[in-house]
């Protein structure tokens, strides 16, 4: 049992070390630039969870990283999101564009419609206060997608 905990303790180091390294890479430039280490960063974040989240990346204009934010939580196979709450603190973080992303714990990494529903909305109420909407990513432990990649922006 003292191995066990000690391997995990070991295991969670190991991933939060991880997460500072990616989140750095991240914050280095443009979000865009380390396309792989936001990936990985989501996957860690947010794969093995046993609910929903929904993170949004505020960017500034040169799509830098402002703040990653897990702004909303739900059960197994769904998250309420409120587009308001998202434009507000775009707003409060003055920033310039956005990437959402949230998890499926089912792990099936395909975007539902209610998926493509919900980034068309945001998309169109951040747009109303200039905020672009870069990419919208569903994660799983074994794959990321992106909306953008798919040609559903």
């Amino acid at each position: 049992l003292r191995d066990e905990r000690q391997l995990f303790g070991a295991v969670g180091v190991a991933r939060e070390l991880l997460m500072r390294d990616l989140r750095a890479q991240l914050s280095a430039g443009p979000v865009m630039n380390s396309p792989q280490a936001l990936r990985d960063w989501l996957r860690l974040h947010c794969a093995g969870l046993r609910h929903e989240v929904f993170i949004v990346l505020f960017l500034d204009a040169q799509n830098r990283l402002l703040s990653a934010v897990e702004m909303f939580r739900g059960t197994l196979t769904q998250t309420s999101v409120y587009p308001r709450e998202v434009v507000k603190t775009s707003l409060a973080l003055n920033a310039a564009a956005v990437i959402l992303a949230h998890n499926h714990p089912s792990g099936a990494a395909e975007p539902s419609r209610a998926d493509e529903f919900l980034t068309q909305t945001l998309k169109t109420a951040l747009q109303l206060v200039d905020v672009r909407v870069l990419d919208h990513l569903v994660v799983t432990a074994n794959a990321v997608v992106s909306f953008a990649e798919r040609g559903l922006l």
